[in-house]
């Protein structure tokens, strides 16, 4: 079945995050859009409500909202945090990713 994945470290970032933006009821969009360096840019944003032609993932209490017709390119990508001296934020790994730029926001998903 097809999948992604949250570490328990992204929800609980994710959660503070939510507090914090007065969004505790809100799911997360996960996607891509076009653009980038490398043809793909992920989307992750904090959405009311799911669009009609969404899968629905539930992760304790966070829903996340994924386009039906973006699941091939997302399949068993997992959603992680990353925290260090320069910098901390959202982690994707996703094995469809063919290359991906320095940023880690953009990524070539082709093919």
């Amino acid at each position: 079945m097809d999948t992604i994945h949250v570490t328990d470290e992204a929800l609980t970032n994710i959660h503070s995050l939510q507090k914090e933006m007065d969004a505790l009821d809100f799911g997360l969009r996960f996607g891509f859009s076009d653009g980038g360096w490398s043809g793909n840019k992920y989307i992750i944003e904090f959405e009311s409500e799911p669009d009609e032609d969404d899968l629905i993932f539930k992760f304790k209490e966070l829903k996340v909202f994924v386009k039906e017709s973006q699941m091939t390119k997302l399949r068993n990508a997992t959603i992680g945090w990353k925290e260090n001296m320069m910098e901390s934020g959202f982690d994707i790994e996703n094995p469809q990713a063919k290359r991906s730029c320095g940023c880690g926001e953009s990524v070539d998903l082709s093919g």
